[in-house]
């Protein structure tokens, strides 16, 4: 029997099914949680009044707030097996007007299947709320294609390229080779892939992708057979304070990471990049869409299959939206929007590294894979929602700030162009743009001039020298001058 200490976690079961039964028989056998489930709540009208494993079915959710209070209970344990994420918004939601704790148990699949324990309650995580359904996974194609194989991951150590490694890792490649410019960063994905993988060969290799002799080397020592290219700069801001750096990492480091895969005769490589590229209006999208152009051109000519990977902002990466928010609300706030009607496509991390792999297993060369990112996101819900799941009252306790869409942004994000002919795939999940590639000699050249100015010329230049090659970027002075606005100094 719980201790009479638990009585300040009265807790209730939301979802009374096979899942609710494990959750509240393990509960029992856990008095060290310090949890006391006081009764289920489950929307099934023929489950109200039934007693399971010793608690009652008090009711509804949507009399969530009525029960607690009945029953004093200062939480919920959300205990639907895989339950949708706008399952778990909307009971989060009724916990907040009902002004009690909202928790989840990650994977209580795991725990349905007797693999899993429930210790690792936790509150409900932003990412719970993002509105989208789960993955489904090919392994057996993408164990197929990494399994017993030298795989390289660059930027080894970044949001993406990290979990990159971690998901790759789980497939038993031969060797893993780590590429990270920044030691630091190298230093700590490497320690954490050795501990959980204490059988897997990892090289950890520090290099610039630019440099081209440093990557010679390691492809030479390695041979790797499958190529991640994860490296880049992305913050759109920095890059249009910084267009020489954005076009030397993203472009030419591309060029060099991808010649490397075609010269040792990879069998793929796969290039990851962004919904900023489509109809670019910053230099971080439109060097990426030059990455796209240099990867296409090149498969057309190459044994190794070249694809694209392109997706949207991924939730809780190193300078994105949702670190900067909880940032600010450790420091009381205000919580800064640049726009009330700014609008991005999201996803968690593992989510969109999974398909990242899934696509790569599926590319026959020459593909730019569109991930399906749900439905566009308002920054300003993001907002709210994070503040809500802290215990606050937006506005009240902490204020949210507009301050203006910064250079190179615009509100809302695209994935693909209607001349891309997007097509579906065999996962419900990934769709194929096929745009013709351009001549590799073109495509080439255009890079080589790039690269030669990046260091020469202005930025307001170098944004122009882009668009001659991007036809498509829209450069910010030129929106300003179409818009009859006074050239703006892109300072910080």
């Amino acid at each position: 029997m719980i201790g009479a200490e638990a009585k300040e976690n009265r807790t209730i079961l939301i979802g009374a099914g096979q899942a609710g039964v494990l959750v509240a028989r393990e509960l029992e056998n856990r008095p060290d949680l310090n949890l006391l489930p006081v009764g289920f709540v489950d929307d099934d009208p023929g489950k109200h009044g039934q007693v399971i494993q010793g608690l009652e079915v008090l009711g509804p959710t949507s009399k969530l707030g009525e029960i607690a209070r009945a029953k004093g209970a200062k939480q919920a344990l959300i205990t639907i097996a895989a339950a949708p994420r706008k399952d778990i918004r909307r009971i989060a939601l009724l916990c907040e007007q009902a002004g009690i704790a909202a928790k989840v148990v990650p994977g209580l699949f795991e725990v349905v299947a007797g693999n899993a324990s429930i210790s690792a309650i936790r509150d409900v995580a932003i990412e719970d709320l993002l509105g989208r359904e789960p993955v489904e996974l090919d392994l057996e194609a993408i164990g197929k294609d990494l399994r017993d194989r030298v795989v390289l991951v660059t930027g080894a150590g970044g949001s993406i390229g990290s979990e990159l490694c971690r998901q790759i890792a789980r497939f038993e490649p031969r060797e893993l080779v780590l590429v990270e410019q920044a030691e630091n960063a190298l230093f700590l994905i490497h320690r954490e892939l050795t501990a959980s993988f204490p059988d897997l060969p990892i090289a950890p290799r520090i290099a610039d992708v630019c440099d081209a002799e440093r990557m010679h080397a390691i492809f030479a020592e390695h041979r790797p057979e499958a190529v991640f290219h994860a490296a880049a700069h992305k913050h759109v801001p920095m890059m249009e304070w910084n267009p020489g750096e954005a076009i030397k990492n993203n472009v030419q480091g591309t060029r060099v990471v991808a010649d490397m895969a075609h010269a040792f005769q990879a069998r793929q490589f796969v290039l990851i990049s962004t919904d900023k590229a489509v109809n670019p209006t910053s230099v971080m999208g439109a060097t990426k869409r030059v990455a796209e152009m240099y990867v296409q051109a090149l498969g057309a000519t190459s044994g190794t299959r070249f694809v694209t990977v392109r997706f949207g902002n991924v939730l809780g990466s190193n300078g994105s939206v949702i670190p900067i928010f909880r940032e600010q609300l450790a420091k009381g706030g205000p919580i800064t929007v640049t726009h009330p009607e700014m609008r991005r496509y999201f996803m968690t991390i593992p989510e969109a590294c999974q398909l990242v792999l899934q696509a790569g297993s599926m590319g026959m060369g020459g593909e730019i894979f569109v991930l399906d990112m749900g439905e566009p996101v308002k920054i300003v819900d993001l907002a709210l929602d994070l503040i809500r799941l802290s215990g606050l009252r937006p506005y009240e306790d902490v204020d949210i700030v507009f301050t203006g869409v910064r250079p190179g942004e615009k509100l809302f994000e695209e994935l693909s162009t209607a001349e891309e002919h997007v097509d579906k795939t065999r996962h419900p999940k990934i769709f194929i743009g096929r745009l013709v590639p351009g001549l590799l000699s073109k495509v080439a050249d255009q890079v080589d001039h790039l690269v030669a100015v990046a260091d020469e010329l202005e930025p307001a230049e170098l944004r122009a020298h882009l668009a001659d090659v991007v036809p498509e970027y829209e450069p910010e002075e030129r929106r300003q001058a179409a818009a009859g606005i006074a050239p703006l100094r892109l300072t910080g």
